[in-house]
């Protein structure tokens, strides 16, 4: 076989052996991919119950109730257009309070309700996550003051 035979079957098969190896990685992250949604997006999504998401929105004042554990807390998430209810059962962050941002990983059981597996919170009064620019703050609020009477 000649030499420039060699070097063209060489670049074939390295580059079957690239792209099977890109399609298997792309295979292995699908499964551990979690996708971000906003409480509105959430609801229109047909997302099945215990598919691996994220949740993100403002924790809608006067929503945060803990449990006779201790350890669960429940609280609704909202986006100023949907409210979606969360229970996270551990140790809520510090910086965690009403009205604040909250981007929460885990995922939805079969009543709708978004059980949590992790929470991150805001660092200060005026973060908001990058995902979360687009909420506005006085939505949520009056919405929340809505609910309240």
């Amino acid at each position: 076989m000649k030499a420039k035979h060699q070097r063209l079957t060489l670049v074939v098969v390295a580059a079957v052996a690239l792209i099977g190896a890109v399609l298997l990685a792309m295979q292995g992250l699908r499964s551990q991919a979690a996708y971000f949604y906003q409480p509105a997006a959430l609801l229109k999504a047909d997302v099945p119950p215990g598919q691996p998401i994220r949740l993100g929105g403002l924790v809608l004042p006067g929503s945060i109730a803990k449990a006779a554990d201790g350890v669960t807390t429940r609280f609704s998430v909202s986006d100023g257009k949907a409210t979606v209810p969360v229970t996270y059962r551990g140790i809520v962050p510090d910086l965690f309070v009403e009205g604040s941002g909250v981007v929460a990983t885990g995922r939805l059981d079969a009543g709708g309700v978004f059980v949590a597996d992790n929470l991150l919170a805001k660092h200060d009064e005026n973060y908001v996550p990058r995902e979360l620019g687009n909420i506005d703050r006085e939505a949520v609020i009056s919405e929340s003051e809505t609910l309240i009477k």
